[in-house]
């Protein structure tokens, strides 16, 4: 029965063809989505080969040395500095963003203006271009606070960076999770914290996760903020010292234009990092889900 019922909704090459000719609108349409999919496709291969091809032959051992000279521009120093930017800021914005979700889904009022008013700020803080932030972090941050060019510094400005990011991505998977949930929670006796926490949270992991694994991607990746906050200093520093990140290395290598080979081998470190932080959170998010 079932094999008929597939059967039944297949359709061929040629009906669709004829489909297409008594429709002109959706053949049109049809050619347009595959084009576009086809270029987008096209673009990122192109993007990843000639990434490796121009960084790959230049990954040479000097290049991992734990410290920076003038003669290997190493990038280790730079690997360490991402991994405490990365965990500093997530540790940080992550928390503040998926409760500020919480209560804004589980606890605010249907048609309340102050959560209108914050979606509308979180969402133009969103767009607002990266080196508004790093101005912003080096008059605060640098400057009021007195930290200096700190990774403290930069950290705070990316929190405040990736935060709507989190917020937003948090509170469409809590959205998305449906309300027999909660039904069947409060029916069983559970109160509204435990089933939060028991029930909700769990079923909206994997929305939440997609929303870390992008700002983990606009961490790595931001440099005109960093600029300003971080610094460019080529060492492993405390909280209040300076420091660069890989993306920050990449660029200070590029702009001298002395060491293009060794910011081509950069990029490829910071593709597989990307790649590699992507692949562990889609396991862990697996994982959550099958649990």
């Amino acid at each position: 029965m079932v094999e008929k019922m597939k059967k039944r909704n297949e359709t061929s090459a040629a009906d669709r063809i004829w489909s297409y000719l008594r429709h002109p609108g959706s053949g049109v349409l049809a050619l347009l989505t595959i084009g576009a999919a086809v270029v987008t496709f096209a673009v990122l291969i192109f993007l990843v080969a000639y990434i490796l091809v121009k960084g790959i032959p230049y990954l040479t051992p000097s290049l991992f040395s734990l410290e920076y000279t003038s003669e290997n521009v190493s990038l280790m120093p730079s690997l360490i500095n991402t991994f405490i930017m990365t965990a500093l800021s997530l540790v940080i914005a992550a928390p503040l963003g998926i409760f500020a979700a919480i209560y804004l889904v589980e606890y605010a009022k249907k048609g309340n203006k102050l959560v209108q008013v914050i979606r509308i700020t979180a969402e133009t803080l969103s767009g607002i271009p990266s080196i508004v932030y790093g101005l912003f972090g080096m008059l605060f941050f640098v400057t009021a606070l007195h930290w200096g060019m700190s990774l403290l510094a930069g950290a705070c400005t990316l929190v405040i960076m990736v935060l709507p990011l989190i917020m937003r991505t948090a509170e469409e998977a809590l959205k998305a999770v449906p309300d027999s949930y909660r039904e069947a929670s409060f029916g069983l006796g559970a109160g509204k914290l435990r089933t939060i926490f028991t029930i909700v949270l769990p079923s909206a992991v994997p929305g939440i996760l997609a929303g870390i694994i992008l700002a983990i991607g606009r961490i790595i990746g931001e440099t005109a903020a960093l600029l300003y906050t971080s610094g460019t200093v080529a060492q492993v520093p405390n909280l209040m010292g300076s420091g660069r990140t890989l993306a920050l290395h990449m660029y200070v290598l590029s702009s001298e234009g002395l060491h293009m080979n060794q910011a081509s081998a950069t990029a490829v470190v910071i593709l597989l990092f990307v790649l590699i932080i992507n692949g562990l959170s889609g396991m862990v998010a697996k994982r959550i889900a099958k649990g």
